[in-house]
């Protein structure tokens, strides 16, 4: 009997700043407004499927944002949806929450009892990346939330 031994997922550093500070630059064109709370942007795409990034909190150096896509004919648990935290003196976005399933760790072992990616973290910064970059091909509606 052979024993299967895996090395852990180290992350790169590098390579995840890299992909912070695009998506930050990146919210940045979309919401020249990141610093204002109970604002709300939406990016229709067609009849029946929005994108919507809610400013909920908002600080010096920290804003934190919802983004989460509303399909009509979907039930919102199929949908995507993430908590991002901008650092205003770092310049990066980070995805700190994905699916409300809690802080994401830096990597995971696998398999593991939520059956998370090795590199669930990495993904979902990528996966907001091309998000973002789909929105700046869209003009969004400014809604205040108050």
């Amino acid at each position: 009997m052979t024993s299967l031994t895996q090395r852990k997922y180290v992350p790169k550093l590098a390579t995840m700043q890299a992909l912070c500070e695009l998506n930050y630059a990146h919210v940045l064109k979309i919401l020249p407004d990141c610093d204002t709370e109970a604002l709300k942007y939406v990016f229709a795409v067609g009849d029946t499927l929005t994108y919507e990034i809610r400013i909920i909190e908002s600080s010096r150096y920290t804003s934190t944002l919802t983004v989460q896509q509303t399909t009509k004919d979907m039930p919102a648990y199929l949908t995507p949806s993430m908590t991002v935290r901008l650092y205003h003196d770092a310049r990066m976005a980070e995805v700190i929450n994905s699916q409300n399933t809690g802080a994401l760790a830096p990597s995971y072992d696998y398999p593991n009892i939520k059956m998370r990616q090795r590199n669930e973290k990495q993904m979902v910064n990528i996966f907001l990346a091309e998000w973002l970059h789909f929105c700046l091909s869209l003009k969004p509606k400014v809604a205040s939330e108050a």
